[in-house]
């Protein structure tokens, strides 16, 4: 059962990913990317304007995640054009620090120059990356919920589902109407 509402919270490179839950694409249209945005809120840069051409960079980083996450959670080894396709996404709008005076102390605020859906790639792309070079990748699993294939990455070792609201709540309706019946 796909849920319209992308589930959020968890690291945003798993965030990207269940974006596309059980062959849904929550971030299909423009509209969709827009609202997926704002509930990820400063995590991600927020766009002046979206238009479609928005949309490829961001689903080819996503598909490229998606790839390079399932691998790497299970100590495998991501394929090469997966990872090139996020150094790639990357490459395309590289991060420079501006650098400023708030009244107190030097900034370093990051910035990304081209295409909004270019810079957000990027971005998408250095979280991704993060993700996969920490440690903390092969602890990512997959919710236990029969047809449910999210991704989360669990706080306590015995979490089984991406959320315990959504799949936690039908598991245990499910169990308990097998012990009713």
């Amino acid at each position: 059962m796909t849920d319209p509402v992308p589930l959020t919270g968890e690291p945003l490179a798993l965030d990207l990913v269940n974006t596309r839950p059980a062959g849904a694409d929550l971030l299909s249209t423009v509209d969709a990317l827009a609202a997926w945005l704002a509930l990820e809120g400063e995590r991600v840069p927020q766009p002046e304007t979206l238009t479609a051409a928005d949309l490829p960079p961001v689903h080819a980083v996503r598909d490229c995640a998606a790839i390079a996450i399932g691998h790497a959670r299970r100590a495998g080894r991501p394929p090469e054009d997966a990872l090139a396709g996020l150094t790639e996404a990357q490459r395309r709008a590289p991060a420079v620090k501006r650098l400023g005076w708030d009244g107190t102390a030097v900034t370093a605020t990051p910035e990304r120059t081209g295409r909004y859906g270019v810079r957000l790639a990027a971005h998408l792309a250095e979280a991704v990356a993060d993700l996969l070079a920490d440690p903390a990748v092969g602890r990512v699993r997959e919710c236990e919920a029969d047809g449910c294939v999210m991704l989360f990455l669990p706080a306590h070792p015995r979490r089984r589902w991406c959320s315990a609201a959504r799949c936690g709540n039908r598991a245990r309706v499910a169990r308990y109407y097998a012990r009713r019946k």
